[in-house]
């Protein structure tokens, strides 16, 4: 029987992390994701887990002493955000190249800079090509679910891979909601003990790790990675479905919501999700087939599948938390226009790039989005297909 309980979404993490009980757990401070290892640290403190906690002076020492941890053979976790995720950037493609299944929270925050503490999506897509998978998190209830599927995932032999679970800072971070935990035994028994089959401290078989890996055989190691990233869908799919056998609660790679006869359909990830449902509901009551289609897994992306639950929809518009300053848009309306080009579905996508440094969204922002696909879906004409949501000064191609 479920535990109803009322957590923000950093207690949700801490709360998973407890009922997971890493071996290790290395974190430093950095807002919105400090509370995760504080409230752990508490655990630590207490007695209720006999995890090893690491306090360490940066983010850099923190994922360095998860990279250690995992090559020893322990279970590793971590939290962080924005700028501490930068402070990690040469390690965490370490932590993917070494094959360590190391699970973060990501508390999702703008990069500096300027400085700025508030949420968009700018830390997650710096590392979209770092190796590691990427699971988005509508709400406390997916960020606490998408750490228990974690490890699983992570450790599986056709994947060992780091996996960051991704929710938006202070908006699901420190917002408390209702929540329904599994009772401890059933944590521990989903997730297992993690048995590598290569680590350092096996005194049967000597290993190196990280050794120089030159021409001869670094392209084949990368190659590698990349067929453990394919692997990872399959794997994703399997845990996913044992973890609905056991909460009753259903995932895959994307949650598709009123999209069975969808004609004008938004894409988004993490909390906007739920805004942008409240307007589908209203949209439905005036007779406008509106759709939701909320990314859940980003890395590995799944482009064909994407493609196909699009496929139907008369206008597409994809909506990313960041900017990717490159005169193109953003990184997952890239993703789905070449998912959807590759696999021949030819719908008309525009791309808003919106919320930047926790500019608020309404759902009078979103309304108006659902307004401009319509006149898509009318017309066939798209104009400018690359958008900005909300901003208040913009040239006249753009949108205000």
């Amino acid at each position: 029987m479920s535990i109803r309980e009322r957590l923000s979404g950093n207690e949700a993490a801490a709360t998973a992390m407890k009922q997971i009980n890493p071996d290790v757990v290395a974190a430093f401070p950095i807002t919105p994701s400090t509370e995760i290892p504080q409230y752990f640290s508490t655990f630590v403190s207490n007695g209720q887990v006999d995890t090893e906690f690491v306090a360490v002076e940066s983010e850099h020492s923190a994922m360095s002493a998860c990279i250690g941890a995992e090559s020893a053979g322990a279970r590793a976790m971590t939290a962080t955000s924005a700028n501490g995720l930068s402070l990690m950037w040469e390690m965490i493609y370490i932590a993917s190249s070494l094959r360590l299944p190391i699970v973060m929270s990501l508390v999702n925050r703008a990069v500096s800079g300027p400085l700025n503490i508030h949420n968009d999506h700018s830390d997650a897509m710096g590392a979209r090509d770092a190796g590691w998978i990427m699971l988005f998190s509508e709400n406390n209830q997916e960020a606490y679910d998408n750490l228990l599927m974690a490890h699983r995932i992570a450790e599986h032999k056709d994947v060992l891979l780091p996996l960051m679970v991704c929710q938006d800072g202070f908006i699901t971070s420190h917002s408390i909601e209702n929540i329904e935990l599994l009772e401890d035994d059933k944590v521990k028994g989903f997730v297992g003990k993690y048995s590598p089959e290569h680590y350092l401290l096996n005194n049967k078989e000597p290993i190196a790790v990280g050794p120089l890996d030159l021409q001869s055989y670094l392209f084949e190691h990368k190659y590698q990675q990349a067929e453990a990233m394919r692997n990872a869908k399959k794997v994703i799919l399997e845990v996913s479905e044992e973890f609905e056998k056991l909460t009753g609660r259903k995932y895959s790679f994307f949650e598709e919501y009123k999209m069975e006869d969808a004609e004008l359909v938004v894409v988004c990830m993490n909390s906007t999700a739920g805004t942008t449902k409240a307007v589908v509901d209203d949209l439905r009551n005036k007779g406008i087939k509106a759709g939701l289609l909320k990314i859940r897994v980003f890395r590995p992306f799944p482009a064909l599948e994407i493609a196909n639950a699009l496929s139907n929809a008369k206008a597409i518009a994809v909506l990313d938390k960041a900017d990717s300053l490159n005169a193109a848009g953003g990184a997952l309306s890239e993703d789905v226009v070449s998912g959807m080009y590759i696999n021949k579905k030819n719908v008309p996508v525009v791309n808003y790039v919106y919320g930047i440094g926790g500019r608020d969204t309404t759902t009078k922002d979103i309304e108006s989005i659902y307004s401009d696909l319509q006149k898509i879906a009318d017309t066939g004409n798209s104009d400018n297909p690359f958008r900005y949501l909300g901003v208040r000064i913009v040239n006249s191609e753009r949108r205000n």
